[in-house]
């Protein structure tokens, strides 16, 4: 049976090596701004949440979260996401986040991700509101 939960803080070591080759598949796509150390240490030194997705000892999925404050609102940020069988966890994963999010006075939840998130999240309410756009800085090492 699919269990999800957030990791303390304090207990993010005994479950990092299985979510290590997640986190560093999600760097990839933030092409040179994060690492998976980078994330570690955003949830070990800041304000991340991790939580997990599991079947009995087996994480399958992990994500991170992290508030922003806007002057006009407040949303959890599903910063990084990962892992496998996201069909049998989504769920899940999503009413919980949404839970949390709520208890913290959330006005919603966000992400900024690749294009195929919105399929996944379609039947979900997502509305896509933004595209992000990065240009070159003219001779700068990009990649």
């Amino acid at each position: 049976m699919i269990e999800v939960s957030m990791v303390p803080t304090q207990h993010i070591d005994t479950c990092w090596e299985q979510i290590k080759p997640y986190m560093e598949k999600a760097a990839k796509y933030t092409y040179g701004r994060f690492t998976a150390d980078d994330i570690y240490d955003s949830i070990v030194e800041h304000d991340y949440h991790l939580w997990v997705a599991f079947d009995e000892e087996i994480i399958l999925g992990a994500v991170v979260t992290q508030f922003m404050v806007y002057p006009k609102r407040r949303t959890l940020s599903m910063t990084f996401c990962g892992g496998t069988h996201l069909h049998e966890w989504k769920g899940p994963m999503l009413a919980l986040l949404q839970r949390f999010a709520a208890d913290m006075n959330c006005d919603g939840i966000e992400a900024t991700a690749r294009k195929g998130w919105a399929k996944i999240f379609k039947s979900d309410g997502y509305k896509e509101r933004w595209v992000t756009f990065e240009l070159p800085v003219k001779g700068a090492e990009n990649g």
